[in-house]
This record gives structure tokens, sequence and C-alpha cells, in this order.
């Protein structure tokens, strides 16, 4: 099947193009798994069709801040240097959101506040676009974009963004806020990567680059079980040679990872100092 939509389909694939069955491709099927895990992974972390942005919402319950405001997880110690100079170290233990396993990064965080100029219905830059609306024959719209643009730094002074620290080997989500200023029953929205699942989304065994990525990996496999063979006689003068398909395979899986990096993966951001 030359379009695989599931994980026998796509191993079946990979040794058909390998070979098989013309050809005994003498990987054992817990290897071709583990290759296929591996591939996986890999697709999942580095290309750009293995993630997907979303927007999950969490509710503040009354139990979880109470949590953090009665457990302010905070120590002064002495730094030993400097006398009478005290250092607070944060203890990371309370003030996190569990996510899912399947998030990789965290963007950021919105939350809704009262106390920002611009949320709810009587706030400047409604009455603004609404007393405006009707005048948009006329309306000078650069000057309303600069009015919106000069309104949006206030509120993000009053009320900044929020700092967040995250990382996906642990799956919480630090915010480092005032959780005294946090309501219960607040919602959050969480603007986040995850990754693709592909029992979710099967199209995703019938990609290019995945399907050449894993017939590269299982030939690798296959040389390093037969590298103990290498030059051996068989039947009919054929001359078993392990180190020459392992070199192969060896190259076809670099060029492969570099069109990885060329063409699929998402460029780093840049530093602005």
């Amino acid at each position: 099947m030359a379009q695989p939509n599931s994980r026998k389909e796509l191993i079946e694939y990979c040794l058909r193009a390998l070979g098989a069955p013309v050809s005994e491709i003498n990987v054992d099927e817990e290897q071709l798994n583990d290759r296929l895990d591996d591939a996986l992974q890999y697709f999942q972390e580095r290309h750009f069709d293995g993630i997907q942005r979303v927007f999950l919402k969490h509710k503040l319950l009354k139990d979880e801040i109470d949590t953090v405001r009665k457990n302010p997880s905070y120590t002064n110690v002495n730094t030993g240097n400097n006398v009478g100079i005290t250092t607070t170290i944060i203890e990371e233990s309370e003030n996190f959101i569990p996510l899912p396993d399947t998030i990789v990064s965290v963007n950021s965080v919105f939350k809704s506040d009262s106390s920002s100029i611009s949320s709810g219905m009587f706030n400047i830059k409604y009455q603004i676009f609404l007393n405006d609306l009707y005048y948009f024959g006329t309306l000078d719209l650069l000057n309303y974009a600069m009015t919106k643009t000069y309104l949006e730094d206030i509120s993000r002074i009053i009320t900044p963004d929020v700092q967040l620290r995250f990382n996906k080997k642990n799956h919480r989500l630090y915010l480092d806020v005032n959780w005294a200023m946090l309501k219960s029953d607040q919602y959050i929205i969480i603007d986040c990567y995850r990754i693709v699942d592909p029992a979710e989304f099967p199209k995703i065994y019938n990609d290019y680059w995945l399907k050449k990525y894993l017939t590269a990996s299982i030939k690798k496999q296959w040389a390093q079980n037969m590298s103990k063979f290498n030059n051996v006689q068989l039947l009919g003068g054929v001359t078993m040679n392990g180190e020459k398909l392992y070199s192969d395979a060896e190259r076809e899986l670099e060029a492969i990872e570099r069109q990885l990096r060329d063409e699929y993966e998402l460029p780093p951001l840049g530093l602005i100092g």
C-alpha cells in the first residue's frame, strides 16, 4: 500500500522499499517498532507538520489559588559572600499548572483582568470604536490606529504580560504572578504548541519525509544486525557486506535530516539585544 494509514502499513511500506519480500530484511518486530517510535518523536520535535498551535483554557479553582497563598514557598538564605545580604530562593513546588504530556512549548498566557482599560463593555477602546463607527466614511484611519496602539501600550503597563516558565519534561507551567490578585473561577488562556497525534490524525503515516526517514532508519538497523556477517560468502556467490550497507544508511539519514533542517523545520527565533 503506497499510502500507509497505520503503524503496520507504514512499516510494511518501508520493508518493501528495502526489498521485501524478495529480499529478507533481518530486523526484529520490536526493533521495527522502536525505529518507528524514534522517527515519530523526531518528526514531532522538528517537522512543522508534527505540531499545531492551540489555545487551551484553564479555570483557576479556589483550592488551587488558596494552596499557593497559604504556601508562598520561599526561604531566605545567606549568600555567604556578603554578610547581612540575603537572597530569596523561590521553590518551584506550588505555583504551577499541570499541562498534558502532548504540550511541547508555551508561547504566552492571557488572563481576563477587570483592571485593564481595554476590558468590559464600557472601556475606552470600545467607546471610541462605537462613536466612530458611524463616521467611517470620514474617519482618519491612521489616527485611529495610532490611538489604539497608544491605549494598548497603557493597558500593557497597567496589566503587564504574565511571566511564565515551562519545561516539556516535567509538564509544569509556572506562573510568576501575584497569586493574591487572582480570583477563583477566573479563566486563563494558554497559547501553546501541541504534538499532532498520529492515532488521531493517521495521515501523518503517509508523510513523504517520514517514510523516507523510517526506511533509512530500518536500513541502518538491518545493517547493524548484519555487521557480524561482513564479507561472508552466501549461496550463489553473493557476499554480505554489512559495513557498506551501514555506511550507505548513515549517508541517507544525514541527507534526509539535512533536508528537514533546510525545508521542513521552523527557523529559530532571533535574539534582539
